[in-house]
């Protein structure tokens, strides 16, 4: 199907964030621009909405259509999209060690297992950590198609809605309890890394295709709206924020991530619609930063590391020139893994998408999907 700029535009501002939000490995952007560096972790919350959305809408559309699920391809179809890349990365970590941007990691099984994020030391092993977040993104893949089947033979919009609010009510209730027994364990460890703490943005994003495929009329009724859906997750968002300024409190733990998702969900049903500007704007440069955010999430710490070991020997390089210079290098090893290691096996993926199946394929609804 075809690309939707306001996707791709929300994707690369995900990227870029995250991207500027981990810069504090290199000394970050200064006190200037600190409130953007700051608060990049939630450019991790707008992907797990896209990702909700999109593997949501690939799920649930053809279930409302009767048609039979196609596990087996969906299956191979994540494994050769968010596999090789990570793998090729993990083999760099590990047989490279200088390279790592922090001296601690944590056993390779972890992350051949993808248990990273509920198994971290992080005050010892800090390297590749922001792995976490794949880690719940392929507990999703895994878990979702098989949840989503089996509440489609139900057909209860009753079940489906109780379940919704189990996850939300169920993971403040469980955050809070946490926050209170963590003690000296580190608030990452405890609350922001582990998959069942993770789950509103996933779930906002789900909402959202099962708005798209079980009630189309207010699914348009929503997209004819976008300009206010737009607005109102801005101001939804910046309340979130606004609570996250205290990041690991009580509030933030609690109320912030349900918040910050559903804002955020607003803003991706309104990039969506052709009636809302930002589903209109074809933003030169994000298309392509969309298309290899995968491979900047992976490599980036690498490339921040190997420029800041670089920079060292060139103490003159300072200020704009170093920022253009990390800039630059991030770019070209976002392209390099994506064109030589990404590119080839979504080829292979779309080679064997082609071939004559039994059952009927699950399309996708967007690029990098």
């Amino acid at each position: 199907m075809h690309r939707l700029p306001g996707l791709d535009l929300l994707r690369a501002i995900a990227i870029v964030w995250v991207m500027l939000f981990h810069s504090y490995i290199v000394g970050g952007l200064g006190d200037s621009w600190s409130w953007l560096e700051n608060n990049g972790w939630a450019g991790v919350d707008l992907f797990f909405v896209l990702s909700g959305y999109l593997i949501g809408s690939q799920w649930l559309k053809p279930l409302a259509d009767g048609r039979p699920p196609a596990f087996g391809r969906f299956y191979l179809r994540r494994a050769l999209r968010t596999m090789p890349a990570f793998f090729a990365v993990l083999a760099v970590y590990f047989a490279f060690p200088s390279t790592r941007e922090a001296p601690g990691i944590q056993p390779l099984w972890q992350f051949l297992s993808y248990t990273v994020n509920v198994l971290i030391d992080y005050r010892h092993n800090q390297a590749f950590s922001h792995v976490w977040s794949l880690c719940v993104e392929e507990h999703f893949y895994l878990l979702f198609p098989l949840l989503a089947w089996w509440v489609a033979r139900r057909g209860s919009l009753r079940a489906f809605v109780a379940l919704c609010l189990l996850l939300l009510a169920g993971g403040m209730a469980l955050r809070g309890w946490l926050w209170l027994h963590m003690g000296e364990r580190p608030f990452v460890e405890v609350i922001y890394y582990p998959t069942w703490n993770r789950l509103d943005g996933l779930l906002a994003g789900v909402v959202l295709a099962t708005m798209q495929a079980y009630r189309p009329a207010l699914w348009a009724a929503l997209q004819d709206r976008a300009n206010t859906a737009l607005l109102a997750g801005l101001a939804l968002s910046g309340i979130a924020l606004a609570i996250f300024q205290d990041r690991a409190g009580m509030l933030a733990s609690v109320l912030g991530y349900p918040l910050l998702s559903w804002g955020l969900a607003l803003i991706v049903a309104a990039a969506t619609s052709p009636a809302c500007w930002l589903g209109r704007q074809r933003v030169p440069g994000a298309g392509w930063l969309a298309l290899v955010s995968y491979s900047l999430y992976l490599d980036h710490k690498l490339v921040f590391h190997a420029v800041q070991g670089w920079l060292a020997a060139h103490p003159s390089i300072q200020g704009a020139g170093a920022f253009a210079l990390y800039a630059a290098c991030t770019l070209a090893g976002g392209a390099l893994l994506h064109y030589a290691v990404e590119a080839p096996f979504l080829r292979l993926r779309d080679r064997l998408q082609r071939r004559p199946a039994a059952r009927p394929a699950l399309a996708p609804t967007s690029a990098g999907a």
